[in-house]
Order: C-alpha cells, then sequence, then structure tokens
C-alpha cells in the first residue's frame, strides 16, 4: 500500500535495531454532508489561487514517498551543534539547537492549530493529526481507523474519488498519510503560494467526507488485500500482533491498526459513518503549519476554511480500558502460524507512557540493548554465542503504556531456550551493572543526531510540534525533552532496569513453525 502507517514500520518514537525488525449517529448530518461546502481556491494556469469549485476526473488512489525535504541553513555538523566532546566521555549541553518558534490558536470549533514560520525554502508542510487511532476502537469493531486512512481520499462534497493526490501533485506538491494505535495523520507539503489548495482540500473532507456502501466495500477488500501480503503472507509478518495480543489483556493495544479482518467484514456502513462523526471532528484534531508564510496570514487562512465545519455535536469519548498490573510472569507457545520458517523467542515488559520520566533513561537502554550490530543484544545473541540469526528490540513508548521487547529468531540447531536465557540476561545485567561512560555518551550522541537532522525539514518540525501538543498534550516538551534527554544518568538506565525489567512484569512468547512430517523442533530445555 503506497500510504505508509506507522504499524508498518518502526514508529519514529520507537527505537529499533537488528538485521530485521517490523499500528455518533448512524448517519452523517445532513447539515455536514451538504450544507457546509466549503469553496474550492482553483488553481489557475498562472498558478494563483482563486475561489472557485473544482472537480478533477483523474484516478489517483494513493502516492507514496516522503514530502521534499529541505535543509534548513542552520544546521551544522552534529557535534558543533550540541557540543558533544567525543574524546572524552562527557557530553556537553551549553550549546543545544535552535528552539522551534510557533504560535498556538483554537477556532470556536475546537480545532488547534500550530504555526511555525520557516522562510529557508518557499513551501509549506501541513499536518492534520486526528487523535484516533486503534486503541479508540472497540472490541468487534477494530481496523476502522486504518480503514479511514484510505476512505479519506475516497472524495467529499467537492472533490471527486481519488483526486486529492492528483491536486495536490499537480502543482508539484506531494502528500501521504499514516495510522498508528494513538493517531491518525495527513500531510501534504507543497509550494508557498498553494496554502489555501490544502487548506481547502483538507476541511472538505473533514466537513463532507464521501461515506457510501459502494466506497466501503471496495475499500474493505484494499485493506483486506493490504493484511494478506504485508502480514499474512509475509515471513514474521504476525510477530508484532501475536506479541500484542498475548501481552496485554484490555487495552486496546492488544490488537494492531490493520486490525481484524472478520471485524472488518461484520461492519455496516453505519458503523463506520459513527466512528467517523465521532472521532473526525475539529476538537479532536490539531493543524499544524510549517514552512514560508505570514502567521497572520495563514491564521486566516486556516479561519477561512476550517471555521466553516461544525463543532461536533458531543464530546469526542476518551473512556480507554487502563491495563490492570501483570503480576506474574505469563508464557505462551505458538505453533499454528504455518508462514513461520524458524522458530522465535520474544521476551517483553510492560512499561510507562510517552512524556513519563522513565521513558528517557528507557530510551537510553534501548540503545544500549538493541541498536545496531554492535549492540548487546546482536553482539550477544548472533555473533558471539550464535544463537540467532537476527536479534533486535524496541521500547515502544507511545501515549499510553506500551512494551519493551526483546526478540531472536532462532539459528537452526539452537533451541529456543538457549535464545531466552541470553535475551533475560542481558536484560538482568541492565538492573546489576551501570552502563560503560562510553554506551552512555554513544546513546546520547544517537540522539543528538536524530534530534538535529530529525529538524532539519519543514516536515520533521511539524512532527516535533505535533507530537508534543498531541501525545504529550504540552507543546513545550518539543524543545524541553532535549535536555531532559541529555541530563539521563547511568543510574537513571540502572532503576528503571530494575522498576520494569522484573519476572512479574515479563511475557515470553515462544512461536514455533510447524514441524515437517517425521520430524519436530527442539523445544525450551532441549526436549523434542
Amino acid at each position: 500500500m503506497p500510504i505508509r502507517s506507522t504499524w508498518s514500520r518502526p514508529c519514529s518514537r520507537c527505537w529499533v535495531s537488528g538485521s530485521s525488525a517490523r499500528e455518533g449517529s448512524s448517519k452523517k448530518s445532513e447539515d455536514r454532508s451538504q450544507k457546509n461546502p466549503v469553496t474550492s481556491p482553483t488553481v489557475s494556469a498562472a498558478g494563483s489561487a482563486q475561489p472557485g469549485v473544482c472537480h478533477n476526473s483523474a484516478m489517483r488512489r494513493m502516492m507514496s514517498g516522503a514530502a521534499p525535504r529541505s535543509r534548513l541553513s542552520w544546521l551544522v555538523p552534529v557535534a558543533a551543534v550540541v557540543g558533544i566532546t567525543v574524546a572524552s566521555t562527557t557530553v556537553q549541553t551549553a550549546v543545544r539547537p535552535p528552539k522551534l518558534d510557533y504560535q498556538v490558536h483554537t477556532l470556536d470549533n475546537g480545532l488547534t492549530v500550530i504555526l511555525s514560520e520557516d522562510h529557508s525554502t518557499p513551501i509549506v508542510h501541513l499536518q492534520l493529526v486526528y487523535r484516533v487511532g486503534s486503541k479508540n476502537e472497540r472490541p468487534g469493531r477494530t481496523g476502522f481507523a486504518h480503514l479511514f486512512e484510505h476512505m479519506m481520499f475516497k472524495g467529499s462534497l467537492n472533490v471527486l474519488p481519488d483526486s486529492h493526490l492528483t491536486l495536490v501533485s499537480r502543482v508539484g506538491g506531494d502528500g501521504n498519510a499514516y495510522t498508528s494505535e494513538d493517531t491518525t495523520t495527513f500531510l501534504e507539503t507543497v509550494p508557498a503560494q498553494y496554502l489555501p489548495l490544502v487548506l481547502w482540500l483538507e476541511a472538505d473532507r473533514m466537513a463532507t467526507l464521501r461515506i457510501d456502501r459502494t466506497t466501503f466495500e471496495a475499500e474493505r477488500q484494499v485493506v483486506k488485500e493490504e493484511r494478506r501480503w504485508r502480514y499474512e503472507d509475509t515471513p514474521f509478518g504476525l510477530l508484532t500482533e501475536i506479541m500484542y495480543d498475548q501481552a496485554f489483556a484490555v487495552h486496546p493495544y492488544k490488537h494492531t491498526p490493520i486490525g481484524s479482518m472478520e471485524d472488518l467484514e461484520a461492519a455496516s456502513v453505519e458503523d463506520v459513518q459513527g466512528f467517523f462523526d465521532t472521532y473526525y471532528v475539529p476538537a479532536n484534531a490539531t493543524l499544524v503549519l510549517v514552512g514560508d508564510f505570514e502567521p497572520a496570514d495563514a491564521l486566516a487562512l486556516v479561519k477561512q476554511y476550517f471555521d466553516r465545519v461544525p463543532r461536533a455535536k458531543r464530546p469526542v469519548p476518551r473512556d480507554i480500558p487502563r491495563e490492570p498490573p501483570q503480576t506474574g510472569e505469563r508464557r505462551v507457545t505458538i505453533t499454528e502460524n504455518e508462514n513461520w520458517p524458524l522458530p522465535a523467542v520474544i521476551v517483553a515488559h510492560h512499561i510507562t507512557y510517552d512524556g513519563h520520566p522513565d521513558a528517557y533513561p528507557l530510551h537510553i537502554a534501548a540503545k544500549v540493548l538493541s541498536d545496531g550490530q554492535s549492540s548487546r543484544i546482536f553482539r550477544r545473541l548472533v555473533y558471539d554465542e550464535q544463537l540467532a540469526v537476527s536479534a533486535f528490540g524496541a521500547g515502544n513508548i507511545i501515549e499510553d503504556p506500551n512494551l519493551f521487547y526483546a526478540v531472536s529468531i532462532v539459528q537452526p540447531g539452537r533451541t529456543t531456550a538457549e535464545s531466552e536465557a541470553a535475551l533475560v540476561g542481558e536484560l538482568d545485567r541492565l538492573k546489576t551493572e551501570l552502563i560503560s561512560d562510553r554506551e552512555l555518551l554513544r546513546a546520547k550522541n544517537q540522539f543528538a543526531r536524530d534530534y538535529v537532522f530529525g529538524r532539519s525539514t519543514v516536515e520533521d518540525k511539524a512532527s516535533h510540534l505535533s507530537h508534543a501538543a498531541v501525545i504529550h498534550d504540552d507543546i513545550t516538551t518539543a524543545d524541553a525533552e532535549f535536555d531532559t534527554f541529555m541530563n539521563v544518568t547511568k543510574e537513571d538506565v540502572r532503576r528503571v532496569a530494575q522498576t520494569y525489567f522484573t519476572e512479574e512484569n515479563r511475557v515470553v512468547l515462544e512461536i514455533l513453525p510447524p514441524a515437517p512430517a517425521g520430524r519436530s523442533f527442539l523445544r525450551p530445555g532441549g526436549d523434542q
């Protein structure tokens, strides 16, 4: 599927490594679908935006790739920017990256608007983040957020099906979308003079999205096919889904954003219409603009198009079930999956949420354990003891408490028990030994590098701002977390390891391929 989803690749907030690794009313009100058209800016031959209604018959269902990128003029070598002393084992933060300049506004209908001007290049990047992801889906009706990632490109009152991205690309722009457990995000990058176009496109589909049986049936089939080729027919494609299903009891992180095909088959048009009317509303959205504009002018344009989108009729529900604390180790062996060429073992622990003080030393722990082929897990399991063909891990630190997990794809002739012992051994080592000065420095250097280069484009800056505003509920963390991370100590890393990497908080999954006729795979302890 060309439109990317965060669950199809490691999330940018997720530290992953290794050579192999893995997100109302039953009918739209007449007021919303017919009485609130948003006047479109028609693109003239001269390239200016004029009032009018645009209908385009070109068919372009989706497109892939990231928005155009441009290096900011202030970007300099990372060591110079953050003041890293490589020869010693200290990290000096007297000099830090420039802070982001931004304004925050709230429209009368509840839409949050974040504006950050950047005149380094004549482009504008737009991110519209809806605070709805797979965790907002109820049991028996999963996969809806990802379904709407597709359906939002299927037309609205003033835009024909599959024309949204065609209109954007026709003016030299690019667009994309992705779904995670917590949010659904739509993005466009265009030459600065076409800001009215993308504002109109986003406002029009927020107000008057086309939802009918034909569109729903077609996109349901697209999602089913995507699940087959991306997950069910891919070796180890269901690893993450199996892990989350077993690790969570009640929190909706139990299911991944792709959802259940049985749930989508059972869903009705009225079900998906109700989901849209509940969550895809101004008060549940954050609009971020970064680029070549004057803030007052940009805000006036935002109001021109989005003030016409009506306020939601009822508050957005936030009743997400809380996962109860785990009080004992949970062990599961799974053998049903035929598309599993080698045994695997996963050791997972429940951890805290993004923005919690413990999240930052957990990031350091993840880098030490599993960031690259020189990391502790990969080096021990793949190189030193040759227990695994691949080993990796991640601290999946997102809006609600999630998982820190380590994975071994077991080497033929070795046992899952050996891999489990090695993974647990490396996790326990963090609880008893302080990481070295060099490991701490390396992790902070990597973070500083990612932080600086991760703010080098208008899209990157918008992502920092939207993440802070939506996930942290505090936009000031877009700048403040740099210092928080740089202040993490070796003792902090040991403390969080002792807090979270406990036996009673552990989930161990052994996943075995079906044995060919006449033989069986080694079980834990070497049993046949």
